[in-house]
């Protein structure tokens, strides 16, 4: 039976994403992992026996760290009025700054589950996850979007986060960030009143 120490797993989960930002997949390793997280030799092994199973344990602590950080985001959104686009453009902005280094790990595990199913079912929870709380969240701030756009929207979303995430960090700025939001919500033509798009 592998150890029950929550925090020393959990170290372990931690430094396995920081892996993932810093050298891509093929640079976690048991040994790298222990490493990273200061912990001797052979601890990781002892709680995950085989190279996969520690990434199905780090993308299972990404898609929890994910949750937690929609939930506090939900908690501090104003009710009703909300602009879409000003939203869109904090939640990117900070994705793709602040959480950089959470994005680049799910990225390169997301690229990694096509060809492990086992990864794949640790990740499959993130859109549905991410549909459900969407469709909450414009619910709560007022915002009347179809409920079957909503998987279009975090499709677009998402591109729009690789493409900033895997851009040099100087270049991801609010102008930057504005621009591609003004895209995904107007459309590529511009509207004779962009206030009709205020939701």
């Amino acid at each position: 039976m592998p150890p029950t120490n929550p925090a020393r797993r959990q170290a372990l989960t931690d430094a396995a994403i920081d892996l993932l930002a810093a050298s891509g997949v093929h640079g976690v390793t048991h040994r790298a992992v222990e490493k990273e997280a200061g912990l001797p030799a052979g601890t990781a092994s002892n709680y995950f026996r085989s190279r996969e199973a520690l990434l199905v344990a780090a993308a299972e602590r990404v898609v929890e760290l994910h949750l937690a950080d929609m939930d506090q985001a939900a908690g501090h959104q104003p009710a009703g009025g909300a602009d879409l686009v000003e939203m869109l453009t904090e939640s990117l902005l900070a994705a793709a700054t602040t959480l950089r280094h959470r994005y680049l790990a799910i990225f390169e595990l997301q690229l990694e589950a096509v060809r492990r199913p086992a990864l794949a079912a640790a990740l499959a929870g993130l859109q549905e996850v991410a549909v459900r709380v969407t469709a909450g969240h414009h619910d709560q701030l007022g915002l009347k979007i179809a409920r079957e756009k909503v998987p279009a929207l975090i499709a677009l979303y998402g591109s729009a986060l690789f493409a900033l995430v895997s851009a040099p960090p100087s270049s991801v700025t609010r102008p930057a960030v504005e621009a591609i939001v003004d895209t995904m919500v107007y459309g590529s033509a511009v509207p004779d009143d962009p206030a009709a798009f205020t939701l």
